[in-house]
């Protein structure tokens, strides 16, 4: 049985995420990537070939970001926090590129 890691969703991403995601292809991506962030095996090898979890460069806090879909570009942003995933926001596809300005418009949000 595969071990997981705490997921802690403090800000209703996976709500929001499922009122905003504008199709159900989009949906399903959607808690795909979220059963491989959860999935501790990924962390350990280091291999995320659903969302290709990267660390954001430019920013001074750790936060990393996980694709939902990487043609349409919607992404997830999220810290670990105690060893815990912390879902921070969900990126409209058209947005991802302003990853900079994305992050400092919620700054309460990240740590």
């Amino acid at each position: 049985m595969a071990q997981t890691l705490t997921l802690c969703d403090e800000y209703g991403i996976i709500y929001e995420a499922m009122k905003i995601l504008p199709n159900n292809e989009l949906k399903i991506g959607f808690l795909e990537a979220l059963a491989e962030l959860e999935d501790q095996e990924c962390h350990r090898t280091r291999q995320f070939p659903k969302t290709r979890l990267h660390k954001v460069k430019g920013v001074k806090q750790a936060i990393y970001r996980a694709d939902i879909d990487k043609i349409s570009g919607w992404r997830i942003h999220l810290q670990y926090i105690n060893g815990q995933i912390h879902l921070k926001d969900i990126i409209e596809g058209q947005r991802h590129n302003d990853v900079i300005e994305v992050i400092k418009s919620k700054k309460s949000r990240y740590e």
